[in-house]
């Protein structure tokens, strides 16, 4: 079939069910079937809980021969698998699988309730949650459940208040790395997000999204009491306090509070200002 010669009868019988699709070996817990005894014995473990393929370097124990050898390739900065159109190096070959579609468009999962395609089929497994609701990573500190395990990951970081990125340039920190991009354009000037109608650029995705309903006149936040609709989300929130009396921010000098964060900044630049003119007086009395 495809010309690939083997030393000998057995290597090549095993090759073969690669073609035929034959899996003789069953697994007697939940009949996972494979095309080798030893694709079994480490499937097998997973029932038994067996580690018996351990690191030399960090002593980390793997129940599948293989999973040892792609870990090894984190102490040896092994990468054996390349790309042949950009050139980019992978450590295991699924991850290089999974790459090539990049280039390829190719996406061969496909969700049967909405028929949206995925090209990695945990990027599947993780879009199914929206349809089902599933959300199986639940914070031990707050009780609050996500669909993913990287956004738990991050949302703890709420609660230890670690920050482990850091801008270079400044020194800021932040909990998630994507805030640390948008941030490093403030230093780089740059802005890659451009309106397609006045060719306006955003140092940030979400101010683009914002700017666009300007041309398409788009006003997705409404006021359920009301009916007035907004462009921007903030706006419809300071409605909502000024519609309902509420008063969220509070002068930390003089206690006064007001329904819009605005309304306090001006605040506080008058009060500065009187406090500055109070102080001018004083002093006048003190040359006196």
């Amino acid at each position: 079939m495809c010309s690939k010669t083997f030393s000998t009868r057995s290597s090549l019988i095993r090759h073969q069910r690669i073609h035929s699709g034959q899996r003789p070996y069953s697994c007697e817990v939940c009949n996972k079937a494979f095309n080798t005894k030893k694709k079994l014995r480490d499937h097998q473990h997973i029932h038994s809980g067996e580690r018996p393929y351990a690191c030399g370097v960090c002593h980390k124990a793997f129940s599948d021969e293989n999973n040892l050898i792609k870990h090894k390739r984190i102490h040896s900065g092994e990468h054996p698998y390349i790309c042949d159109v950009c050139h980019k190096l992978f450590s295991d070959k699924s991850r290089l699988i999974k790459h090539h579609r990049i280039h390829s468009g190719e996406r061969p999962y496909t969700c049967d309730v909405c028929h949206k395609a995925f090209g990695d089929y945990s990027n599947l497994i993780t879009h199914r949650r929206i349809h089902s609701g599933e959300r199986p990573y639940t914070c031990e500190v707050c009780n609050k459940a996500f669909s993913k395990q990287s956004s738990l990951i991050k949302h703890k970081r709420i609660h230890s208040g670690e920050r482990p990125y850091t801008c270079e340039v400044c020194n800021k920190s932040f909990s998630i790395k994507s805030t640390l991009i948008i941030h490093q354009h403030i230093h780089s000037g740059e802005r890659p997000y451009a309106c397609e109608v006045c060719s306006k650029a955003f140092s940030k995705q979400s101010n683009l999204i914002k700017h666009q309903h300007i041309h398409s006149g788009d006003r997705p936040y409404t006021c359920e009491v009301c009916n007035k609709a907004f462009r921007i989300k903030s706006n419809l929130i300071k409605h909502k306090h000024i519609r309902l009396g509420e008063r969220c921010y509070t002068c930390e000098v003089c206690n006064k509070s007001f329904s819009t964060k605005s309304s306090l900044i001006i605040h506080q630049h008058i009060q500065g200002w009187a406090m500055k003119q109070e102080n001018y007086k004083t002093l006048k009395k003190i040359d006196k």
